[in-house]
């Protein structure tokens, strides 16, 4: 009989230490979703300042082109601030092509491609997060 408690107690701490892991991997999934999010959230703000501005392929650049651009370095303070883990270890960037419109009258647009890193702790690799938006004038 002593023997069979043993076993029943062993049972029950393997099963105990299995739901105890998937737990923590709950909460690893979790942080990883968080961090996605505000990296989507800050991507889609910066996104929202280009429409809102002035969208010639030129001001585009002037004012968003990564380390450069007044606006970009409002925007970095705002990024450096969300809560993101390693984000200033590697800044995010905002590059611009031009893309030629079709049609009657062919309307050229910048395609802007906004790349947000973190690195959540412990993990050994850098994680990103990236949006495009074509914006036409």
């Amino acid at each position: 009989m002593l023997l069979e408690v043993l076993i029943a107690i062993l049972i029950f701490a393997i099963g105990l230490l299995g739901i105890i892991g998937l737990q923590a991997a709950s909460i690893k999934e979790a942080a990883g979703a968080e961090y996605r999010s505000i990296a989507a959230l800050q991507a889609n703000d910066v996104i929202g300042r280009m429409w809102a501005s002035d969208r010639t392929a030129a001001t585009l650049q002037a004012n968003f082109a990564s380390s450069s651009g007044p606006v970009y370095l409002n925007w970095l303070t705002a990024v450096n601030a969300s809560g993101l883990p390693g984000v200033t270890t590697t800044p995010p960037t905002i590059t611009f092509t031009t893309v030629a419109g079709g049609g009657a009258t062919p309307v050229s647009s910048s395609l802007a491609t906004v790349t947000i890193f973190w690195q959540a702790p412990g993990d050994t690799v850098a994680h990103s997060y990236v949006a495009l938006a074509q914006l036409t004038n």
